[in-house]
């Protein structure tokens, strides 16, 4: 990753936005919008952020400056070489927030991947997170062990699972998953034996199992991109020809390198 996406909580707080025309006004808005309070740059003593939005280039820079020595992050329009961060194109099913980015790369890039994705997800998208927020101590009380909470949970949201996040319904089926008797997820074990250093020659089924792997057996050989893809909060092991998965419940995957 060229960048570390970050949500920030702007609500009630001053965001400094510099510059006049639709680009800067389009920045206000934003901030707006996220339950911020634009200012300008006489202000920044209260802020902690900052949009740019000024055709010259040696203008924006100076201010670009100016606020860095404040201890702002800046962001300036059209030239992300000048940014401390860029801002994504964004999907709001509010509580649910999908944020696209290129880094700067290309914004119409990242819009229109946001309108294809837009397309796929449900209008309700947002009700289930709502839902499932408003449930957190009944899935606590259901479910105490972190472990087990996680694999419930993850079995639910899967594809074609009683919550699956594209189905127009979900939200309205919480109450009768929590209610229904859920089995223990049995420990299992996948092993993939990888031809490429590519994460992009993963299929779609070896992908998945990445994704929600508990545990994540593989051999010095595996490329850092394919570890990449993994669940962050994986159990992982570097382990040997002899080696067997072992696991207390839920998914070990071994990757082996051909």
């Amino acid at each position: 990753m060229n960048s570390l996406p970050l949500f920030h909580r702007i609500a009630g707080q001053r965001v400094v936005v510099v510059g006049n025309g639709d680009a800067a006004d389009a920045k206000r808005r934003l901030v707006e919008r996220a339950g911020g309070i634009p200012c300008g740059e006489p202000e920044a003593h209260h802020a902690r952020l900052a949009f740019i939005a000024l055709d010259d280039d040696r203008q924006a820079a100076a201010v670009a400056i100016r606020l860095r020595t404040k201890g702002l992050l800046v962001n300036v329009t059209d030239r992300p070489a000048m940014c401390d961060f860029t801002v994504p194109s964004v999907l709001d099913r509010d509580p649910v927030l999908i944020a696209i980015g290129t880094g700067g790369a290309s914004a119409g890039l990242a819009k229109h991947l946001r309108l294809r994705i837009e397309a796929i997800l449900p209008p309700a998208l947002g009700q289930l997170a709502a839902k499932l927020n408003a449930a957190r101590d009944t899935i606590r009380q259901r479910f105490p062990a972190v472990a087990d909470r996680r694999r419930a949970i993850d079995a639910a949201l899967s594809e074609g699972g009683p919550l699956d996040p594209l189905r127009g319904d979900a939200a309205e089926r919480v109450d009768s998953w929590l209610a229904a008797s859920h089995s223990a997820v049995a420990a299992r074990s996948v092993e993939i034996a990888l031809t490429s250093d590519d994460p992009d020659d993963l299929t779609l089924r070896q992908a998945r199992w990445l994704g929600v792997a508990d545990v994540l057996l593989h051999d010095a050989a595996v490329s850092p991109d394919i570890l990449a893809r993994a669940r962050a909060d994986a159990v992982r092991k570097e382990i040997g020809a002899a080696d067997l998965p072992a696991g207390d419940g839920g998914l070990t995957v071994v990757l082996r390198r051909r």
